[in-house]
């Protein structure tokens, strides 16, 4: 029994805490609760004003007072109610909403690492499904439970009044139902933390779909994604179903044992007024008092069944919150732009068994173009990743200078950096938004439009018909492919980056488009430190050093005439794109 309880609590702690970080005014939630227990107590004076009412007419004796208290009392609940349940409801809301806030804040600040294993619609199944789980166990049936503490204790307090022992054949049907409902509610516990996680998975399908349907539709997958969401589907429709057998348990219950203590109550008390030994007005005093001890213990028991469903999305909410962040606030705030940047004994691994940069070794001069070279799959984009700091290096450590960068505040750190990739992401949203992307201030128009012409996109722009203002679709999918380059090297022009990543900014690109976007990276690296992955070494022969890394080790580092002298790969690669 002690185990028992000790789990009940434990299901209650993460709801409660949940609960309690919404910081409510304390006033609001004693002012609900107040008026949920004046709707209480009014409701509970009504029977015994109906039964006076019943006796009085019994007797031809009915007076005034008698009415308009009764009048009073429905006035009260109905006033009473109103407010209470806006209220109720209001703290409902408020919960979700900071519950909301804090999910949406954490997920902000997880590490790169999270989303490299979750898939997004998985993230974003906790974020509304979840959530809004807990928002129904508040909204809809918290405002009842309280109430319905009250109306039951309330009750029985004035039957054992009226008559005690009509109480206590009442009273036998408790046990029995929650004899039956405790199993059951435990059960249906099980099964909606199973229902949630396979909402999450399928939402995360529909995400992972919705966001390519073009490489759904050009590869005619539309039948096999239909049936793996189909089996999806029918696993919720199980679960779904596997709930309502619990529900047909526990609701025809909960009518049959109301109707059977109703049958009781009228039979004994029908005896008993005949006897003389109750007045009428009692016995429907006692009918009424039944229906408000029942029904709020059906109530309680739809209570139960949704605090069973909340408490599994309020563990998955708090698995989430529960994480590491990644660290914002720590560190220097001041990076050096003037300082080279060093790589010493790096080494990285995504899982424990294989490293994918092993003991890496170099000196990236500030100011200068350095450019990596290498078969695909040997660890030039990871080594982008460390720098950008989306990982942390098993082994080594990279440094501006004599500083290590993990000592330098995060955000300083990466408003330092600006990266422009083989498909810059361009938001949802008008290209004056792409263009200002996670700049701290609002700029100008003057800025906005600088930073176009730079990256050669304000011809483009211009021809518009809402120029800045368009609107540029999901992914910038109304743009061609050196369009979004080109907004993306503005993006890059407005940051003002002190250190510039390229990681194959011109590949897939018509000629034309290709001349754009190259002109405008000029541009962007002048004085800059810049770091250039590129397959096509024309893009990279004048750089001030190239690295060539193979299979995670770096095996060179040079000029273009260095390298083509004494490296067997890049003599290999030059010899196969440079000669004609």
């Amino acid at each position: 029994m002690e185990k028992t309880n000790q789990a009940d609590w434990q299901q209650w702690k993460p709801f409660i805490r949940l609960f309690t970080k919404s910081s409510l005014p304390k006033w609001i939630i004693a002012t609900a609760i107040l008026l949920s227990i004046i709707e209480t107590v009014a409701g509970l004076i009504v029977p015994l004003f109906t039964k006076d009412l019943v006796d009085q007419l019994a007797a031809s004796q009915l007076q005034l007072s008698v009415i308009l208290f009764l009048a009073g009392s429905f006035l009260a609940q109905t006033i009473s109610g109103g407010f209470s349940y806006y209220l109720m409801s209001y703290i409902g809301e408020a919960v979700v909403s900071s519950i909301r806030k804090q999910l949406w804040g954490q997920v902000l600040a997880l590490p790169v690492s999270y989303f490299d294993q979750h898939e997004s619609g998985e993230t974003m199944s906790r974020l509304t499904q979840d959530t809004n789980t807990v928002k129904t166990l508040i909204v809809q049936h918290l405002v009842s439970f309280v109430t319905g503490i009250i109306s039951i204790a309330g009750a029985v307090v004035i039957l054992l009044f009226i008559d005690w022992k009509m109480t206590i054949v009442m009273l036998l049907a408790a046990p029995v139902s929650i004899l039956i409902i405790m199993p059951l509610g435990r059960k249906m516990y099980r099964i909606s933390k199973d229902t949630q996680t396979e909402m999450a998975g399928f939402s995360a399908d529909l995400g992972r779909v919705l966001a390519d349907i073009r490489l759904v539709k050009a590869y005619s997958a539309e039948k096999a994604e239909g049936e793996k969401g189909g089996r999806r589907i029918q696993e919720l429709f199980r679960y779904g179903l596997k709930e309502a057998r619990i529900q047909a348990v526990i609701s025809p219950f909960m009518t049959v044992i109301m109707m059977i203590v109703l049958v009781i109550l009228i039979g004994y008390g029908g005896v008993r007024v005949a006897a003389g030994s109750l007045t009428a007005g009692s016995l429907v005093a006692i009918i009424i008092y039944m229906f408000q001890i029942v029904i709020p213990f059906s109530q309680m028991a739809a209570f139960f069944t949704a605090f069973q469903k909340a408490m599994g999305a309020t563990e998955r909410i708090q698995s989430i919150l529960s994480l590491e962040q990644e660290s914002e606030e720590e560190g220097s705030s001041v990076v050096n732009p003037a300082q080279d940047l060093f790589i010493r004994n790096l080494t990285f691994r995504y899982n424990e068994n294989q490293a994918v940069l092993e003991d890496i070794n170099l000196q990236i001069p500030a100011g200068k173009t350095t450019a990596f070279a290498g078969p695909s799959g040997s660890g030039k984009t990871t080594l982008f990743a460390l720098l950008e700091r989306f990982y942390e290096p098993a082994d080594g450590d990279i440094y501006l200078g004599e500083q290590s960068i993990r000592e330098f505040n995060l955000h300083s750190w990466r408003t330092a950096i600006s990266y422009v990739s083989q498909e810059s992401p361009i938001m949802s949203g008008t290209i004056r938004d792409n263009i200002c992307y996670g700049i701290d201030r609002t700029p100008t128009d003057e800025e906005v439009e600088e930073a176009a012409k730079l990256a050669n996109a304000a011809e483009f722009i211009e021809k518009l018909p809402d120029r800045y203002d368009t609107e540029v679709g999901e992914r910038g999918i109304k743009l061609s492919g050196g369009q979004r380059q080109r907004l993306a090297i503005a993006r890059a022009f407005m940051r003002n980056p002190q250190i510039l990543l390229l990681d194959e900014a011109t590949s897939n690109l018509d000629s034309d488009s290709e001349r754009l976007v190259q002109e405008a990276l000029e541009q962007l690296m002048a004085g800059r430190t810049t770091l250039v992955i590129a397959h096509r070494l024309s893009t990279i022969v004048n750089a001030d050093q190239i690295v060539i890394i193979e299979k995670g080790k770096v095996t060179g580092v040079g000029t273009h005439e260095a390298l083509f002298a004494g490296h067997p790969l890049y003599q290999k690669l030059a010899r196969q794109q440079l000669t004609s």
